[in-house]
């Protein structure tokens, strides 16, 4: 576990975050990541493609090596899964829904899933008075991990924000 951990430090470490991603404070016991972005998209339609997660997650962070296997239950006890066959991963289950609005998710992502920690993630969007779409995707994780979880904050953050921008960039598509 901790070699993957590490691996996944190394990897994205190289790419870039944009300014408007930030982790927001980390401890051994948890962390806050946030990331902002305007789309030049109405709040319709970037919350639509949002649903959509099969056409922009990234296929690199899945369990079964495909996006096209992830779908999104906008409802109360939803399910965010990945459905390859007869494996199938429970990600994050839907805690709340307001259409065009936000959407709240609480689990563990990658290898948060079998660590002591509970996570919640938010995806909130704003509608903007020049017809475009804030986005502010906040994921909030605490818990126990051995090498404390300050350590996974910059990873999780970069991981989060390259699904933001490909989120971002499916919409120009």
């Amino acid at each position: 576990m901790k070699s993957i951990i590490l691996l996944y430090i190394t990897v994205f470490s190289l790419f870039l975050t944009p300014a408007n991603a930030e982790v927001m404070n980390k401890s051994a016991a948890s962390f806050s990541i946030e990331i902002k972005v305007e789309t030049g998209q109405s709040i319709e339609t970037v919350y639509q493609q949002f649903l959509n997660v099969s056409d922009w997650w990234d296929g690199e962070h899945s369990w079964f090596g495909s996006a096209e296997n992830f779908y999104l239950e906008p409802k109360a006890g939803g399910c965010f899964c990945e459905v390859d066959g007869d494996r199938q991963v429970q990600h994050m289950v839907v805690s709340y829904v307001e259409p065009n609005k936000e959407v709240r998710m609480l689990g563990g992502l990658g290898p948060l899933q079998m660590m002591a920690v509970n996570g919640a993630m938010s995806w909130s969007f704003k509608d903007l008075e020049n017809g475009k779409t804030l986005i502010t995707h906040r994921y909030t994780v605490t818990g126990y991990y051995d090498e404390g979880l300050d350590k996974l904050a910059p990873v999780v953050d970069a991981v989060q924000t390259g699904q933001v921008k490909r989120l971002v960039e499916s919409l120009s598509k």
